[in-house]
């Protein structure tokens, strides 16, 4: 059985792109092959972050590899209980780019 949590009033799409974004190692947001993580509020579009009626919030996102993928993600997870509460966070990495230069030289 699944848990259904209901998502904070007060939150907004918008802000918790803000936060995700904030953190170094997130490069941008992604709204994942087809779309499907986005919210759309009046007049614009929050790609990378979807919050359902109930259940848990999506994120998707592109990292950079500057660091272990588990201690960013639960860093960015630690970021949005501070908005979220107790509602669960699916982040889906999307890619990761390293800053070495392709191909040598």
């Amino acid at each position: 059985m699944e848990d259904d949590f209901d998502m904070p009033e007060q939150v907004s799409a918008g802000e918790l792109a803000d936060r995700v974004l904030a953190h170094p190692s997130v490069v941008r947001l992604d709204g994942g092959q087809f779309g499907e993580i986005a919210s759309y509020l009046p007049g614009r579009k929050v790609v990378g972050v979807r919050l359902p009626e109930s259940g848990a919030a999506e994120i998707g996102v592109v990292l950079r590899l500057d660091r272990p993928l588990p201690e960013v993600l639960g860093e960015i997870r630690g970021t949005l209980a501070e908005a979220l509460g107790d509602v669960p966070v699916d982040i889906t990495v999307a890619d990761v780019i390293t800053d070495e230069p392709r191909g040598g030289a």
